[in-house]
């Protein structure tokens, strides 16, 4: 009969994706889909970190634009720019990222608390960094990202569009 393996670890998986060239990753659980850009409808009086919402299979999704979140200068999105769907505690947004890598294992060995002034970003929205062979990965917390009044907002943005799509359905 075989010893279990002292050796054996906690692994986590997480989906990298990069935002002005840096490489951040999020708790795969937490990532419902990824999908291509889509048309974005814009919303008035938004913050500025919101680029609209979109109808995703009949699902009303506020489309958050991290670069403008995380503090880094705009660009335009291309081929490569991907929309990071993902399940924060009671509603569901999308992120837009510069682009999407793969889905990592991380050891919870290699994972470290956030450094203070290691990032440009606020320590609130890190979960830790992860040491990977060569590079390093910072780990986002997506439900830090928001302010309680932010995602107030969000949901209410949300119900906002969702009634207006009704009311429009209603009077074609």
């Amino acid at each position: 009969m075989r010893e279990p393996d002292s050796q054996t670890e906690d692994v986590r998986q997480f989906v990298s994706f990069i935002v002005a060239e840096e490489e951040f990753g999020v708790d795969i659980l937490t990532v419902q889909e990824i999908i291509r850009p889509v048309e974005i409808t814009r919303v008035p009086h938004a913050p500025d970190f919101v680029e609209g919402v979109i109808n995703l299979r009949g699902r009303i999704l506020p489309i958050i634009d991290l670069r403008t979140r995380l503090g880094f200068p705009e660009r335009d999105q291309d081929e490569d720019t991907r929309i990071l769907v993902v399940e924060l505690q009671d509603q569901t947004v999308g992120f837009v990222t510069d682009s999407v890598r793969e889905v990592l294992r991380v050891k919870e060995s290699t994972i470290e608390p956030a450094p203070d002034l290691a990032t440009n970003i606020d320590t609130h929205f890190l979960r830790g960094v992860a040491k990977l062979d060569e590079r390093l990965l910072i780990l986002l917390d997506l439900d830090g990202i928001f302010s309680d009044e932010e995602a107030e907002a969000l949901q209410g943005m949300e119900e906002d569009e969702a009634g207006a799509a009704a009311a429009q359905g209603v009077a074609a």
